[in-house]
C-alpha cells in the first residue's frame, strides 16, 4: 500500500495554512494526544504497589513499564517518520490508537511482569508514538502565523492530563483493582483514534476547490474558441498520463530524509536537545524524595509536583503567545535558549533549599521555565527545517533524545545511591541544562553572522534549509512564465491564479519535454507571489 495520492501524506504542492478553521479541531486532537503521550507513562505509576504485591517484584522492576513506554515514544521516531511519509498522518494515527488501546487491554490479563513489559510497555508505547509524532506534523501544516500559539496550547495537554489521569487512576485502582483500571485506561486510549480521524489532510479541501475552478475554466475556454477546446482536452489527458508516469519513481522518495543533517541549524538544535534532556527530567523525578529527606511530610512533598503542573498549564500557552509576536518570532531560537538557561539556573539555585518554603518557590520558577521549554521545543524545530521536512526531522531528534533519556535519570539515581546527597545531583542537572542553553545561543549567533557575511545565491537553497514547498512554488511560477511566452491570452493572470496548481504543473511538464527554459525573471516572480515570507525568514536565519 503505497502513497498513490497526495491525500494520503505530505503536500506535493504549496497550500497555504489556514491558521484557523478546521485547524482548531486539529489543535484539540493534538492537545489530547500530547496529554496521553507524556502523562500516561507517569500516571500508570499509581498501580505499581499493587503490581509489586501480585507479581512479587521490586519497585525497580515495575518502574521499567514507564521506562519502556518512554523509550518507545522517543526511540521509534524514525519508524514513525517512515510510516508518515509513506502512508500519511491519519492512517498511522488510527493504527497507533488501536495499538495503544490493545496494549492496555491485554495488560489487564497478564500473569507476570514480562508480559506487562510487552503489552503495557512495548505495545502501548508504540501506539502512543504513532500518535504523537503525526499530530505535531499535522499541527505544523494547519498553522503558520499562529503556529507558536498552537504549539503552546497543544503542549499544555501534558500537565492537564497529568493532573487528571493520576487521580483517576487512583480512583479506578480502589474500585476495580489494577486489572479493571488497566482495562478502563485501554478504553480511554481509544480516544486517540478519534483524534486521528479528525486529522484531515490539508490539501483535500483545496483539491476539491481547484477541481471546481478547473471545470469552470475549461467550460469558459470551450465557449469562445471551439478549436482550442479539443486541443486543450487532449493536452490535458496527455499531461495527466505523463504526470502519473513521472510520479511513480517519487513514490518511495526519501522515506526518511537524511539531508536535514546538512542544515547547520538542525545540527545545533539536535546537540543542544541531547544535552538538555540529560538534565531536564532529573529534578521533577527526584523532587519528592529530596523534600522528604529535608523533613517535609509525605502529603506536602507530593503536593510540590502539583504546583509544578499547575504553573506549567498556564506557562505553555503564555509562552506560545509571546513567541508568536512579530518582533520575537524571528529570534525564537534565542527565546528557547533563554528558557533553558532560566530552567538550569533554577535547578542550581534550588540545590541548597532546606525548607518547604524554598521548595515551593523552586517549584513555581521551575514550572514557568519547564513550560517555556515545552512550548518552544518543537516550534524551534519547525522554524529550522520547515513543515515539509519536519516529519523526518522530529523522528531523528526523538531517536537521539531516547539515548539521553536512558542515560540522564538512571545515572542521577545511581549517583544519589552512591553519594547520598541530592545537592550534587541538582547542581549537575542544572549545569547540563545551562550548557545546552549556552551552546544553542552562541552557536546560533555564530551561524547567523556567517550567513550574513556569505549570502547564498537566490536560486541555490541554503544547506538543508530548503523545502519541497519552495520547489513546488518555483515549478508553478515557472509554468506561468512559459504559458505567457507561448502567447496564450486565455491564460491571463487571473486565470493562472484560479487554476494555479493543476494547470501550471501540466504546462510546466509539457514545456520541459519540449526543452523550454526558465525565464530570467522567474526568481523575482517567486519571491513576489509564491513564497511565504515568514517561513523564509525563519529558515534563512539558520
Amino acid at each position: 500500500m503505497g502513497r498513490p495520492d497526495p491525500e494520503e501524506g505530505q503536500l506535493p504542492a504549496p497550500v497555504k495554512p489556514p491558521d484557523g478553521g478546521w485547524g482548531w479541531i486539529v489543535l484539540l486532537g493534538c492537545f489530547v494526544i500530547t496529554g496521553f503521550s507524556y502523562a500516561f507513562p507517569k500516571a500508570v505509576s499509581v498501580y505499581f504497589k499493587e503490581l509489586m504485591k501480585d507479581f512479587h517484584v521490586g519497585y525497580s522492576d515495575t518502574a521499567w513499564i514507564s521506562s519502556i513506554m518512554l523509550a518507545m515514544l522517543y526511540g521509534t521516531g524514525p519508524v514513525c517518520s517512515i510510516m508518515v511519509n509513506q502512508f500519511g498522518c491519519r492512517p498511522v494515527m488510527l493504527i497507533g490508537g488501536l495499538l495503544a488501546s490493545a496494549g492496555m487491554i491485554l495488560a489487564s490479563f497478564t500473569t507476570n511482569i514480562i508480559e506487562l513489559y510487552l503489552t503495557a510497555g512495548v505495545l502501548t508505547g508504540l501506539g502512543m508514538a504513532l500518535n504523537f509524532q503525526p499530530s505535531l506534523i499535522m499541527l505544523g501544516t494547519y498553522f503558520d502565523k499562529r503556529r507558536p500559539l498552537a504549539n503552546g496550547l497543544a503542549a499544555a495537554g501534558s500537565p492537564v492530563f497529568l493532573s487528571s489521569l493520576s487521580p483517576l487512576g487512583q480512583v479506578l485502582l480502589e474500585k476495580f483493582g489494577w486489572r479493571g483500571g488497566f482495562l478502563i485506561m485501554g478504553g480511554l486510549l481509544l480516544n486517540c483514534c478519534t483524534c486521528g480521524a479528525v486529522m484531515r489532510p490539508l490539501d483535500m479541501g483545496m483539491k476539491r476547490k481547484m477541481g471546481k475552478a478547473q471545470d469552470k475554466y475549461e467550460a469558459k475556454e470551450m465557449l469562445p474558441i471551439g478549436g482550442k477546446s479539443e486541443e486543450g482536452i487532449s493536452t490535458t489527458d496527455g499531461t495527466k498520463k505523463g504526470k502519473k508516469a513521472k510520479k511513480k519513481p517519487k513514490k518511495g522518495k526519501k522515506l526518511l530524509d537524511f539531508s536535514i543533517f546538512s542544515n547547520r541549524g538542525f545540527i545545533i538544535y539536535t546537540i543542544s536537545k541531547f544535552i538538555l534532556v540529560l538534565g531536564l527530567f532529573v529534578p521533577p523525578i527526584l523532587l519528592v524524595n529530596y523534600a522528604k529527606d529535608t523533613g517535609v511530610p509525605d502529603t506536602e512533598a507530593a503536593f510540590l509536583l502539583s504546583i509544578i503542573g499547575f504553573i506549567d498549564i498556564f506557562a505553555r500557552p503564555a509562552c506560545g503567545m509571546v513567541a508568536g509576536l512579530k518582533w520575537v518570532r524571528p529570534h525564537v531560537a534565542y527565546l528557547f535558549s533563554f528558557s533553558m538557561l532560566f530552567n538550569g539556573l533554577t535547578d542550581i539555585c534550588s540545590a541548597r533549599a532546606s525548607n518547604y518554603t524554598g521548595l515551593v518557590i523552586f517549584c513555581v520558577f521551575f514550572g514557568i521555565s519547564y513550560g517555556m521549554v515545552g512550548a518552544l521545543q518543537f516550534e524551534v524545530l519547525m522554524a529550522i527545517v520547515g513543515s515539509q521536512k519536519f516529519s523526518s526531522a522530529i523522528g531523528l531528534v526523538l531517536l537521539i533524545e531516547a539515548f539521553a533519556v536512558l542515560i540522564g535519570p538512571p545515572s542521577a539515581g545511581r549517583l544519589v545511591d552512591a553519594l547520598k546527597n541530592y545537592e550534587v545531583i541538582f547542581y549537575l542537572a542544572g549545569s547540563e541544562v545551562v550548557l545546552s542553553a549556552l551552546f544553542l545561543g552562541v552557536a546560533s549567533y555564530c551561524c547567523l553572522n556567517r550567513g550574513k557575511k556569505e549570502p547564498l545565491p537566490e536560486n541555490h537553497p541554503s544547506a538543508g534549509g530548503g523545502s519541497d514547498t519552495e520547489e513546488a512554488e518555483s515549478d508553478v511560477q515557472e509554468a506561468e512564465e512559459h504559458s505567457s511566452d507561448n502567447h496564450q491570452p486565455a491564460h491571463s493572470t487571473d486565470n493562472a491564479v484560479v487554476v494555479a496548481n493543476e494547470e501550471a504543473n501540466h504546462v510546466a511538464e509539457e514545456q520541459r519535454g519540449e526543452g523550454g527554459g526558465c525565464p530570467a525573471g522567474d526568481g523575482e516572480v517567486l519571491a513576489r507571489d509564491g513564497c511565504n515570507a515568514d517561513q523564509m525568514v525563519e529558515r534563512d536565519s539558520f
